[in-house]
């Protein structure tokens, strides 16, 4: 693919990205990326627009690495798009197993400079266009049916004993146990919603996805994978406290729990195991070595502990196979990876689609940068459909009751952007 490319200086995100937001609306197959913000040693672009696919892949099963392979291949360039979790695609929304499309339009955003490539256009013009859009005067999304839970509060407690069973018997160590959220009649206007989520919870993998009439609205803390040159970069997540931005004795004691809970410190290393061993597969030999364990970061609603894993990728495997070793990603399964992966589909309700799956991309030189699909909305504007998922680590010292309200603690932004019919004025 070969572009124009013009650079615009002295430009930030925060000067653009409500204008970005109301432009988009133009295309009905897009991907923005933004970090917001967040800044870090393996950040590599603060914001990434692609738009209006030139060529498109659509991946019909779990064999993602054979059709990947050959569409980067024959389309050497940028490319973006998704992967499910496997196996699941009979979700309420519905998005395709995976997706890619290598687009005419790019915009990077890094530090001041905004770096414009198209195809067709002249990027001055597409600049000019931005620029002239309005901000995005965000609205409410109504929900005309109010959010309901796949299961109650008894209903998960049964499960997330049926699950210790099994951890007491051996088949498995750590589970990934999720529940969803819902609403059959939802007026949501994607675009305010994403504008409202990112200022309510700033994330450093957040996503803003389109594919025709089905959207993902993420607020992703959390990287899945990451290749930059031939080095490899895996960041799990396992372990999650409250904040309380009013008291910073009261916050620090939610810091203070993730650094001396064991429950939460296992959950943690034995997933970094599980990515030391998936990224073993494809890497060289003895390269694989765990960076950072088990730090503590703070977000707007959420202390995280977080682990970052690099490896050097054997250079006898395609990045593609890189994915492939590791996805799904372990901190959404559990360990062993194959043996969780059957309990999910036994006590899980309803399948998990895009949650748990991945949005990203690959450039020209094929590196790439994938996030882990959490803290999300999913929403099908043709049926008015809206979901949204969350769980967290089983153990053999969890608790039913506080791991219910863990999985309410994720989704309790969420659940506050939304307002029902009723809250009208």
């Amino acid at each position: 693919m070969i572009y124009n490319t013009t650079t615009f200086r002295d430009i930030h995100v925060s000067d653009i990205i409500s204008k970005m937001l109301n432009w988009s609306d133009r295309f009905n197959i897009f991907c923005l990326l933004n970090s917001n913000g967040f800044t870090s040693k393996h950040g590599e672009w603060e914001l990434l627009f692609a738009a209006d696919p030139a060529y498109i892949l659509e991946i019909k099963d779990d064999q993602f690495v054979k059709p990947l392979q050959q569409f980067s291949n024959e389309h050497e360039g940028w490319i973006f798009g998704h992967l499910n979790y496997p196996g699941q695609t009979n979700d309420r929304i519905s998005f395709p197993n995976g997706f890619f499309f290598v687009p005419k339009i790019l915009v990077r955003i890094k530090g001041n400079e905004v770096i414009i490539s198209s195809q067709d256009e002249d990027p001055e013009l597409i600049y000019d266009q931005l620029m002239e859009t309005a901000p995005l005067n965000g609205r409410a999304s109504i929900l005309k049916e109010e959010i309901k839970s796949e299961m109650n509060e008894s209903e998960y407690h049964s499960a997330i004993n049926a699950i210790k069973e099994h951890l007491q018997k051996g088949d498995c160590y750590e589970i990934n146990f999720c529940q969803e959220f819902y609403s059959e009649n939802a007026d949501i206007h994607p675009a305010s919603l994403y504008q409202q989520l990112i200022q309510s919870s700033p994330s450093p993998f957040s996503a803003f996805y389109r594919l025709k009439e089905k959207f993902c609205i993420s607020a992703s803390p959390e990287r899945f994978l990451k290749k930059k040159a031939d080095r490899l970069i895996s960041q799990p997540i396992k372990g999650t406290s409250k904040r309380n931005l009013i008291d910073a004795e009261k916050d620090s004691i939610g810091r203070q729990y993730l650094k001396e809970s064991q429950k939460e410190k296992s959950e943690n290393v034995m997933i970094v195991d599980l990515v030391r061993n998936d990224l073993s597969k494809v890497s060289a030999r003895g390269s694989v070595e765990v960076e950072e364990l088990m730090g503590i970061y703070s977000f707007p609603q959420v202390h995280q502990m977080i682990s970052t894993v690099v490896s050097i990728l054997d250079n006898r495997f395609h990045w593609t196979e890189a994915l492939d070793a590791c996805f799904p990603m372990g901190s959404m399964t559990g360990a062993p990876k194959k043996r969780v992966m059957e309990l999910i589909n036994t006590y899980e309700k309803t399948t998990r689609g895009l949650f748990s799956g991945t949005i990203g991309y690959v450039d020209p030189h094929g590196d790439f940068d994938f996030n882990v699909v959490i803290r999300s909305y999913f929403y099908d504007r043709s049926t008015k459909k809206l979901s949204f998922k969350a769980g967290g680590g089983i153990t053999i010292n969890s608790n039913p009751e506080q791991e219910y309200k863990e999985s309410l603690l994720k989704v309790e932004i969420l659940r506050k952007l939304l307002e029902t019919e009723k809250d009208k004025p």
